[in-house]
């Protein structure tokens, strides 16, 4: 018989306020450990198997041997409105019920990754008007207990004789819910005057800018950061591709100004997304070292801009330590504090009194986890809200015999 590891499972169901005790959890500086949740928070954290008595005989369970404990990523940058189009014949369909579902796929496809927070850019005006906002807000109100969806409106012009439908119809979008001003001035004849028009209403009503721009000009760029400097409750760029292809020296400055005005820039190594001409991704590196606080999103999720996207935090993570030569450990915050914190969350670490957003990965050091991340328990709220179980078996060989390697099997005879 070979060597198998037993699969987590839960001792009971588990409601949003019960008790739930993640067992034999290992964390990234190696301790195994013991976490108990409650209340939607963390309540407590001790060596492994001392919890177990003061957690009463109510308290669900969960098994972790085998996994690394992680806290949950967060998705700063998706397109639920255009998610799962990429097989689709002829124009993009706008049907409301038809939005509904693609954006709740892909809103559950990203939860089974570990997001348990994620913000959608959705377009309003033109041709959908507010339909496909109001089928994502929909969705949002679905998702509630298993994952947070926050929406940016996306208007297409803001300035000119066009402009004054597209004003009215972000203040529309304001007034039905979406929680964050965005759109893209790149596409605008008076880029200046999209990002003056989204300022002051973001300013007006107290809400977060999340624009998109490939920051491929430099000028321009400047004048977005001189104009965004000391907005709160903050504003963000991306995807920002362009600007890896500016001159070293140019790009460096452009970075400092980033940094000088507290831009968030949110990248996306995975590919690019309907509103940026450059599959670049930015240049993190650079921008880490300005001081500029750099976050990490997915971008298109299998729509005609990159068909075969994942939405995974962890490859984009895997991308920025393989491709773009980032620490491990630096590579995860892009998708998990930094990302948090991108949209506006509180900070979650694995100790007592942060909120019990988590994400379990079987592996044990996270150099590992972000090469086969492949069995996956999420956390919510202090609650299991999904799993992902991956199966490797191999037929008998003389290759394994007698080596003590990692296996995983489903149990009973080989």
């Amino acid at each position: 018989m070979p060597d198998r590891q037993q699969q987590p499972h839960s001792s009971s169901g588990q409601t949003e306020t019960a008790a739930l005790l993640l067992c034999g959890a290992r964390l990234t500086d190696g301790r195994t450990v013991d976490v108990r949740l409650g209340g939607g928070r963390i309540e407590a954290v001790g060596t492994a198997g001392s919890l177990a008595g003061a957690s009463g005989a109510l308290a669900a369970k969960v098994d972790l041997d085998g996994y690394l404990l992680l806290p949950a990523p967060a998705e700063p940058h998706a397109h639920s409105d255009t998610a799962l189009t990429a097989d689709g014949d002829g124009p993009l369909a706008y049907d409301d019920q038809e939005i509904q579902r693609r954006a709740t796929e892909a809103a559950l496809l990203q939860l089974g990754h570990g997001a348990t927070a994620l913000r959608s850019h959705v377009r309003v005006g033109d041709v959908q008007g507010l339909d496909a906002l109001a089928a994502v807000l929909q969705v949002r109100r679905s998702l509630r207990g298993l994952a947070e969806l926050t929406t940016v409106a996306m208007p297409r012009v803001l300035t000119g004789a066009a402009g004054a439908d597209g004003l009215a119809m972000l203040r529309d979008a304001l007034k039905m819910g979406a929680s964050v001003v965005g759109g893209c001035p790149d596409a605008d004849p008076d880029p200046a005057g999209y990002v003056e028009a989204v300022l002051e209403l973001a300013s007006e009503h107290g809400c977060p800018v999340d624009l998109h721009t490939d920051a491929a000009d430099p000028a321009r760029l400047s004048r977005l950061a001189a104009m965004a400097g000391g907005l709160r409750p903050g504003v963000t760029l991306g995807p920002c591709g362009g600007l890896g292809e500016l001159p070293a020296e140019v790009a460096a400055r452009a970075a400092d100004q980033l940094a000088a005005a507290g831009v968030t820039v949110v990248c996306l190594p995975q590919g690019g997304c309907g509103a940026a001409d450059h599959r670049a991704t930015a240049p993190v590196r650079l921008l880490r070292s300005a001081g500029v606080r750099v976050a990490a999103g997915s971008g298109a999720l299998r729509d005609v801009s990159n068909p075969v996207g994942r939405g995974d935090p962890l490859e984009a993570a895997y991308l920025l330590a393989s491709r773009y030569g980032l620490r491990p450990e630096d590579a995860y915050k892009t998708v998990s504090c930094a990302a948090r914190a991108a949209l506006g969350l509180p900070e979650v670490r694995v100790e007592a009194g942060f909120p019990a957003e988590l994400l379990a990965v079987r592996g044990d050091r996270l150099d590992g986890v972000l090469s086969l991340a492949y069995s996956r328990i999420v956390v919510h709220r202090g609650r299991v809200v999904a799993r992902t179980s991956a199966v490797r078996e191999y037929c008998n060989s003389a290759a394994a015999s007698g080596l003590d390697l990692p296996r995983q099997g489903r149990g009973g005879p080989s």
